[in-house]
């Protein structure tokens, strides 16, 4: 009797360790489940594209660049390389076909509200796709940043959303008044804007 006495103590005892066993191991797995929520969370608010540019019209023009969407409002983000000195062109155009040697696949300026060209946010009007102009180094490099709460990510508003487009870098400068895209020159590099 003594015998069986001590058994069921023994086994009293394990499912005792067995529980605190358990429950540290359930309290450890929904805390591993509460940090993947907030991974999925971060990833439902945050939306991203990034892509390679490709040089166009026999340029050396290269480079890489990003679009990220947090909290209402997308951020450009590119560097290139294989610029002449000096001021460039840049605009989201049409379509994100890059297939054509000299770019014009893409088609025209991103312009879904049908307004004149002209500098972002200008009263007498301007594209979506108008960003403007920047400045390369000596050494052919640019870095170019952006930011708009004029564009979205897939979002299912077409006169904001970037998906589907093309990223167009010009060998001249835009100019802002010429019509309808800026007498701009030649197109340099080109990247498909898809999710």
């Amino acid at each position: 009797m003594k015998i069986f006495k001590i058994e069921l103590a023994l086994l009293a005892l394990i499912a005792v360790f067995s529980c605190k066993d358990a429950k540290k191991e359930a309290e450890k797995m929904d805390a591993e489940m509460d940090h993947e929520m907030e991974k999925v969370a971060e990833e439902i608010t945050t939306n991203r594209i990034s892509m390679l540019m490709e040089s166009k019209s026999d340029s050396d023009v290269s480079g890489e660049v990003s679009f990220v969407e947090e909290n209402g409002e997308v951020t450009m983000n590119a560097k290139l390389t294989g610029l002449s000195e000096g001021e460039h062109a840049i605009h989201i155009h049409q379509t994100a076909d890059c297939s054509s040697d000299d770019g014009s696949s893409t088609g025209g300026h991103w312009n879904p509200t049908n307004e004149p060209h002209g500098k972002w946010l200008a009263s007498e009007g301007y594209h979506k796709g108008d960003i403007g102009n920047f400045t390369a180094k000596s050494d052919g490099t640019a870095t170019i940043e952006f930011s708009t709460d004029q564009w979205c990510i897939g979002c299912d508003d077409e006169n904001k959303n970037i998906v589907g487009k093309g990223l167009i870098v010009h060998q001249g400068v835009d100019d802002f008044t010429s019509q309808p895209s800026g007498d701009a020159g030649a197109r340099i590099s080109c990247a498909g804007l898809i999710q």
